[in-house]
């Protein structure tokens, strides 16, 4: 009888096993989230530091200041437009051959840079309205990803039809560049919000599965940063298209 109390239950040892898969599991992904939000102060406060810095409101309407014109109203615009699109790619294609330090160096910088990008929605949005687009994006963001994060549903079929459907309005906003048609901005706006939510989902159950209980640091490391950028993007995506359908323009 002694010897049948001290076997141990391969029942038994299975559910510790999972308890801690699932305990490395809630870490990694916190530590994605982590980095996707300090990601989004830091692109906060390079936004509204730059707006600060390059607007001035005069007469109740609002002027570029020295340093306005020169970011803003020179082909120097063009560097601020492209620069976090090939940061990004400089991220994705050379993170196997940075360290964690340098890729989480490479992933602030990148923040920063979109924030000095967005400066401009300041310009065409009032504050007020932008606060309320954000908190909306955030409540729909954070939904879908708890969705994406605790279904039982295979997503991977959805995820390729919502990746064509990205091409899809990618190639329609730079027909829409030389159109200028409203409708078109509108009809993007609609796909682009439905889009970005279900990527949303789509991309946190990705990330969830790509966890492995026995990658190194450094794997991990450079999992989780590039989770959180994925994340980071379709957030940021999913607020701007919410920003064109209901923000309140100047």
């Amino acid at each position: 009888m002694a010897d049948f109390d001290n076997r141990v239950s391969p029942f038994g040892a299975a559910r510790a096993e999972t308890g801690v898969i699932d305990q490395g599991l809630r870490t990694h992904m916190l530590q994605v989230y982590n980095y996707m939000a300090i990601g989004l102060l830091i692109t906060a406060a390079a936004s509204i530091g730059m707006f600060k810095l390059a607007f001035v409101e005069t007469g109740g309407a609002l002027q570029p200041t020295q340093l306005g014109q020169v970011l803003f109203g020179s082909p120097l615009m063009w560097v601020i437009v492209f620069a976090p699109v090939v940061l990004v790619f400089v991220l994705s294609f050379g993170i196997q051959r940075m360290s964690v330090g340098t890729a989480q160096l490479t992933f602030w910088v990148y923040s920063a840079l979109m924030g000095v990008s967005l400066t401009t929605i300041f310009v065409m949005y009032t504050a007020q309205s932008i606060t309320q687009v954000f908190f909306i994006s955030a409540a729909t963001f954070g939904a879908m990803s708890l969705y994406g994060y605790t279904t039982k549903r295979d997503l991977t079929g959805m995820g390729s039809f919502l990746f064509m459907g990205l091409i899809g309005i990618v190639i329609a906003s730079i027909v829409n560049m030389f159109l200028g048609s409203s409708g078109l901005g509108f009809a993007i706006s609609v796909l682009g919000v439905l889009i970005f939510t279900g990527l949303t989902a789509y991309d946190t159950q990705k990330i969830k599965e790509m966890y492995y209980a026995g990658d190194d640091g450094t794997v991990a490391g450079r999992k989780a940063i590039m989770g959180a950028l994925t994340l980071y993007l379709d957030f940021i995506n999913l607020f701007l298209m919410l920003l064109r359908l209901f923000g309140d323009r100047r």
